[in-house]
């Protein structure tokens, strides 16, 4: 590909007018000319375009001309709404409250996390029993003064001596792991650096943990593909160079592995996969140093992971046989042999979403219409009890030990913060542990559940939160949000953000799209590669049901969505331009046909499919945002991403911009807020969440019509 480069001072000269943020001047918006170059791929016999590639440059002077000189835009655009200030003021004020994680134990140290409000990063904090002084253990904030410098995977040494960390610098995904004496908080000479999607897991003086190899040239570290994953472990004190390769694969670049170990320090679990579901399975004997991996599962099947081990036995959940999931018991000296297999808790109708064990019994999570039911079974997998839960709620992080009486969780509701619990299992009971103190009125506001038919008939559920008392007459706004893929869900949670669009008579709404994990692997499965239409169907359902339902109209709905969640707001503001009034694509998947080649996309394809395949580009062609934007009017559109995002690359952002500024006819404004020093989302400063979501709700207050 040759092209020839231009100044950033030309670039910047060719804004005329642009940023204002009255009605009448939104028609003389004149968006900056991107360049476009003479590029194309064949796939299949067919040409496709692609005339914004060197957009994919990240690093290049005349890529980082065009972001400035479209931040310029969106900025001045949005420095002329005249509540702006007003909307971040208020949003500061609601975010201001003391937060905290649930607390896990060590030996007899409680650990978790508290914010005490507007602090760019939570701090990880220590505790002597239940009744101990807390003590700030490790401050992320002292780290960066912006906060950009984030805390990642943790894990606490057996002994309870040490504390092994990893940090994110500016929302990467590559991660750097260090080491701490708990009781002196000293941080150790050891420094671990190109680490990513990795647990950290102690044997002895030491960890386990995975990573690559350091990328070829600072060109290739945020968007380069990343290939072979390995297994380490490292001696405390010693060089990352002295690292032991544990395991690695030189015949599938493309996969990634990752390694726990047992309670008891006996076994290494390894973990295979080479895309985002369905994985190997293998244990290591470490009380035998010569002993080698044994092959319990050798294909990707169904997922697999270890939730207990008792002696030789291991406790599993696992899809195998059971979409909705089941508990399994496994002899490892039986190996693969799934005859041999007991099942502990079979599956049911529910989907078992996690399966924690306290005191000698199993707490199992299960989700029902994606809200959550506890219930307690002995080790033999006999119910016991529930743990009765109060209304639509969604427990997060049980945290448990199979020889304490005592476990907590989080408790969660779309009008509420989080709520920690305290469970004693002898009695049942579970009270609080810690119940924020928020400036909102949480009682004024009411969340339900309906289901809708989608395009095909099939029955679709949402959850709605509104004021309560609202009147139904088709005038209020709404804001829709969704997913829809790799077998996650969205289900109670409080969204602080969202308050303030609730405060001025919004109606909040999340339908549970198929490609999700909301009632179990055949739902995933009905929303994946040539099935993903049906996501998007689901979703331009949920619309249509709220304006026949009279919350809202077409004119007064904002659609939004993140990663994935991005790529199903393009699919549907291009197959329905008429659908919304506003669209905020976040972080997207954007280019279908290319998103496999940069960084860890490839694993993705379990989803997607890629362009490689004749069927899959056949499908693919047919909904990718970038190659679907016509000469319509699009909603109000603004496209958000981060410079620093290494696991959905920025390009995907900026080339869907610029087609959608060539293409937009008439008024509603169309452009791209890049965030810098900020990654995929993980880790963003509060400050820079406050600074975002500020914009955002500014953007959709002023493009529905509000008043703040």
């Amino acid at each position: 590909m040759m092209y020839k480069k231009i100044s950033p001072m030309v670039l910047l000269s060719v804004i005329a007018g642009c940023g204002s943020a009255d009605k009448e001047e939104q028609k003389k918006l004149n968006y900056p000319a991107t360049r476009k170059v003479d590029t194309s791929d064949i796939y299949f016999g067919t040409k496709i375009n692609d005339p914004y590639r060197w957009l994919e440059d990240d690093k290049s002077d005349e890529t980082a001309a065009w972001v400035k000189v479209q931040n310029s835009l969106t900025f001045d655009y949005l420095a002329k709404i005249p509540y702006r200030e007003k909307i971040k003021q208020r949003l500061t004020q609601i975010w201001n409250f003391e937060k905290r994680s649930v607390p896990f134990k060590k030996n007899n140290n409680y650990f978790f996390y508290k914010n005490d409000g507007i602090q760019n990063q939570s701090v990880l904090y220590v505790q002597d029993g239940l009744k101990g002084v807390a003590k700030s253990l490790l401050d992320p904030n002292i780290l960066a003064a912006d906060g950009t410098i984030s805390l990642g995977s943790i894990a606490i040494s057996k002994d309870a001596k040490y504390l092994a960390y990893s940090i994110n610098r500016a929302g990467s995904d590559w991660s750097e792991i260090y080491v701490m004496e708990i009781e002196t908080g000293k941080k150790l000479k050891d420094e671990i650096k190109w680490v990513k999607f990795s647990d950290i897991a102690w044997k002895g003086h030491g960890f386990y943990y995975s990573a690559y190899d350091a990328p070829k040239g600072i060109d290739s570290e945020l968007s380069g593909k990343n290939e072979f994953h390995k297994i380490y472990f490292h001696t405390l004190g010693d060089d990352q160079k002295k690292d032991a390769l544990v395991y690695e694969d030189k015949k599938n670049p493309l996969r990634n592995f990752s390694a726990t170990t047992t309670d008891d320090e006996k076994l290494l679990l390894l973990y295979g996969s080479e895309s985002t579901s369905g994985n190997t399975f293998a244990v290591k004997q470490l009380d035998k140093p010569a002993a080698a991996f044994i092959s319990l599962i050798d294909n990707f099947d169904n997922n697999y992971t270890v939730v207990h081990k008792e002696g030789n036995k291991l406790f599993v959940i696992s899809d195998k046989e059971a979409p909705n999931y089941q508990l399994l018991e496994i002899d490892i000296l039986q190996q693969a042999n799934y005859k041999n297999w007991k099942k502990i808790i079979p599956e049911s109708k529910d989907l078992l979403e996690s399966v924690s064990v306290c005191n000698g019994k199993f707490i199992a999570t299960y989700l029902k219409d994606v809200s959550t039911q506890l219930f307690v079974f002995d080790m033999e997998g006999n119910k016991e009890n529930e743990i009765k839960l109060p209304g639509i709620c969604k427990v997060d992080a049980f945290e448990s030990d199979k020889d304490d009486s005592i476990a907590f969780f989080s408790f969660n509701t779309f009008t509420a913060p989080p709520v920690v619990y305290k469970y004693t299992i002898q009695d049942n009971k579970i009270e609080e542990w810690f119940k924020p103190e928020i400036d909102f009125k949480s009682e004024d506001y009411e969340s339900k559940q309906v289901f809708y038919k989608s395009k095909d008939g099939t029955a679709i559920p949402m959850f709605i939160t509104h004021k309560r008392g609202i009147t139904m007459d088709g005038k209020n706004p709404c804001f829709l949000f969704g997913y829809g893929g790799f077998n996650s869900y969205y289900s109670p949670e409080f969204r602080i953000d969202r308050a303030v669009f609730l405060e001025n008579g919004g109606v909040y709404a999340i339908p549970g799209l198929r490609g999700g994990g909301d009632y179990g692997e055949n739902w995933h499965k009905a929303g994946i590669q040539c099935k993903k239409q049906n996501v998007f169907d689901d979703f331009i359902a949920a619309a249509e049901y709220l304006v026949k339902e009279k919350y809202t109209a077409h004119d007064k709905l904002a659609i939004h969505g993140r990663s994935n969640g991005g790529l199903l707001v393009g699919a549907v503001m291009t197959q329905r331009p008429d659908i919304a009034k506003v669209a905020i694509p976040t972080v997207g998947v954007l280019d279908m046909l290319r998103y496999h080649k940069f960084t860890i996309g490839w694993a993705w394809a379990s989803d997607y499919g890629t362009s490689d395949s004749l069927d899959h580009f056949n499908c693919l062609i047919k909904y990718s945002p970038l190659h679907n934007l016509k000469e319509v009017e699009y909603p109000a559109t603004l496209v958000t991403t981060g410079d620093h995002d290494d696991r959905v690359v920025p390009a995907h952002s900026f080339k869907f911009i610029a087609t959608l500024q060539e293409k937009q006819k008439g008024p509603n404004p169309v452009m791209v807020r890049i965030d810098t020093n900020a990654g995929h989302g993980a880790g963003k400063p509060t400050s820079k969440q406050i600074e975002e979501y500020s914009d955002i709700w500014s953007f959709v207050f002023y493009n529905l019509g509000l008043k703040y």
